[in-house]
């Protein structure tokens, strides 16, 4: 056991080493800018990139680089569930609730066919599609061990569809007068594109605290999607394993469990789905789920970093335009029917 934990700790403080950088890079550029732009997340994976571009870790990271790449960051995803309050849903409205399904599923539909039409991969459009349509980075990692998704994928799909985030935060605000929209109606359109809550934060309260509160909860709600989307796809993978006769442990979705109602899903997304069920039944404090997120969001950040070192920036370069067209074509799409919603829906 000693041996085993000693082969992982070279790796797991190069993990760290990145992931206390990103740590660093986010507070100056917040602090140089006034307000959150690039996530921590974002940043270990692009500085773990670009550390792996100069230098290839020996096999002697291997390990631990892999734990943090695999196990922690589905760790990360059952304490994001203590943050998912299911009761979000009701609160908002059927109304609301039903258009933010609308965009969310328009989003992934249109953001898969344009990059396939681009030439992505299904599992590469599928990523970068959920990424635009739910949560940005979370829906990326979660969605990444369940689709069985190449490590570049995951990178690529991370770091162009954070980049373009920045860009909506900046420009989302001047729509609201261009388009006449008061300030509730401003917050369900920022709660509607914008990709990641920090950046829903950025891109709304500047404009009122109503503008704030509303893409707030619009977000949120739009999140809880996260969980029920990766059931589907989990069950989907299952399906077309079954169907081409692999065995279950033969995919990343599956290598953890063989048998009964684990054998349909992977550990985490049980774990996220009763994390979840324990928020919203009122089980665990909020001090609790304040600590659960800031622990997921830790966890996360030395996923991305183990991730960004197992990556060929090359490859990331020679998808680069592809998935920026597919991430842009899809956020169209994505804003041109909030406006559409947000008009519609009752002042």
């Amino acid at each position: 056991m000693f041996s085993a934990i000693s082969r992982r700790v070279p790796g797991l403080a190069l993990v760290v080493a990145v992931s206390v950088l990103a740590w660093i890079a986010e507070r100056a550029l917040t602090a140089a800018v006034g307000h959150p732009t690039l996530e921590a997340i974002v940043l270990a994976i692009l500085i773990g990139a670009i550390v792996r571009a100069f230098w290839s870790p020996p096999a002697l990271f291997a390990s631990g680089v892999a734990l943090a790449a695999g196990f922690l960051l589905e760790l990360a995803i059952v304490l994001l569930g203590f943050g998912a309050d299911l009761q979000q849903f009701i609160k908002a409205g059927l109304p609301l609730v039903a258009s933010i399904v609308g965009v969310v599923v328009a989003a992934i539909v249109t953001g898969v066919a344009i990059g396939r039409a681009l030439g992505l991969s299904p599992v590469h459009a599928l990523l970068v599609a959920c990424g635009n349509a739910i949560c940005g980075n979370s829906a990326i990692a979660a969605l990444a061990p369940v689709l069985g998704a190449k490590k570049d994928e995951v990178a690529s799909a991370i770091a162009y569809t954070a980049v373009l985030g920045v860009v909506v935060i900046l420009c989302l605000p001047f729509l609201a007068p261009a388009f006449g929209l008061n300030d509730y109606q401003y917050g369900i359109l920022a709660g509607l594109t914008v990709y990641a809550v920090p950046q829903v934060i950025a891109a709304a309260y500047p404009v009122s605290l109503l503008a704030g509160n509303t893409a707030t909860l619009v977000k949120l709600v739009r999140v809880l999607l996260l969980g029920p989307l990766i059931v589907a796809f989990s069950l989907r993978e299952r399906n077309r394993a079954r169907r081409e006769h692999k065995a279950l442990a033969e995919t990343p979705t599956h290598a953890l469990v063989q048998t009964g109602f684990g054998a349909l899903v992977p550990w985490f997304v049980v774990g996220f789905m009763i994390a979840g069920a324990m928020r919203s039944a009122g089980a665990v404090s909020m001090p609790f789920v304040d600590s659960a997120r800031d622990s997921a969001r830790a966890l996360t950040v030395l996923a991305m970093a183990a991730l960004g070192l197992n990556v060929d920036i090359h490859a990331i370069r020679k998808v680069g335009p592809k998935v920026a067209m597919t991430v842009t074509g899809s956020l169209a799409v994505m804003v041109t029917i909030a406006l559409v919603i947000v008009r519609w829906l009752p002042r």
